[in-house]
């Protein structure tokens, strides 16, 4: 049996720039891994592609990304023998994180071990871009600046040291409605190179100054929750405040350890998943 670890991501920054032939939005989006994680447990049969789930919410059959990226292993090399695939969830679901994505991703470098294929992050990365547009990010992990749909993938450098609070507030976003409710011509675009910027120079309080998503502006207008929790997070002193991905998940950045404490428990009070977690931002390494 093979196990290998699936982490979240934040969005540092994320815009969408215009709207594409093939339906789908041209974006540039600076993510970064954080410690929260899924485990992906990957056991050998001799025949086809079964999902178990820790969380009864995942669906457990090709709807899943992680049986995906099995398949399409499978179908490109010709494998005949199957694989268990066991999905050990700790990040929420439909959340932001990038969760289903990176279980993708860890199935697909987990596999390539397993049936000894030989295979490059670059040439996953690849394989993944055609199942889900975040699924090349999450290969590679790390820090990176993802344009085109998500899949042209620039690596940057590491974030400054801090601690992440994320909260998930108790509703279901569509990314589909998200970006449908997006107006082009009134984007408020982040500021994507002066993030590049900080991050080269490892300046936290630049960082958090260049913190912004083109999304978040729409999501909480349909969900007002998101804003309260923002509000919220502001207000028990995270340093900067921000919706990864189309949400719902907010996330707080928080240099001092002493204040992670008093951010975690007032938000514990009316938001039931909270996590506390460092920044990652170091790349994947082939096993």
């Amino acid at each position: 049996m093979i196990s290998e670890k699936a982490p979240a991501k934040i969005n540092l920054t994320l815009d969408v720039l215009q709207k594409r032939p093939d339906g789908f939005h041209e974006v540039e989006m600076i993510m970064t891994t954080v410690d929260l994680a899924d485990r992906i447990w990957l056991k050998p049969l001799d025949r086809g592609i079964t999902i178990q789930s820790s969380e009864r919410f995942v669906p457990n059959d090709k709807r899943n990304l992680a049986w995906q990226a099995a398949d399409i292993l499978r179908k490109k090399f010709d494998i005949r023998s199957g694989v268990e695939i066991t999905l050990d969830k700790n990040i929420p679901v439909a959340a932001g994180l990038a969760g289903g994505s990176s279980d993708a991703a860890a199935t697909l470098r987990g596999l390539n071990r397993m049936w000894e294929l030989g295979l490059s992050l670059d040439e996953l990365a690849v394989l993944g871009a055609k199942i889900g547009s975040d699924i090349p990010f999450c290969v590679y992990g790390g820090t990176a600046l993802a344009s085109g749909r998500g899949e042209k993938i620039q690596h940057l450098s590491v974030p400054p040291n801090c601690w992440v609070v994320l909260a998930k507030p108790p509703i279901s976003v569509s990314t589909a409605d998200i970006y449908g409710g997006l107006d082009i011509q009134s984007i408020q675009h982040p500021d994507t190179a002066g993030m590049m910027d900080a991050l080269a120079a490892s300046d936290y309080e630049m960082m958090c100054q260049k913190v912004g998503n083109a999304l978040e502006p729409v999501t909480m207008r349909l969900h007002p929750q998101v804003s309260v929790l923002k509000e919220q997070m502001l207000k028990f002193g995270a340093d900067t405040v921000l919706m990864s991905g189309s949400g719902p998940t907010v996330f707080g950045l928080v240099e001092h350890e002493s204040q992670v404490a008093r951010i975690y428990n007032g938000l514990k009070g009316f938001c039931p998943e909270v996590y506390a977690v460092r920044m990652m931002g170091e790349r994947i390494n082939l096993a």
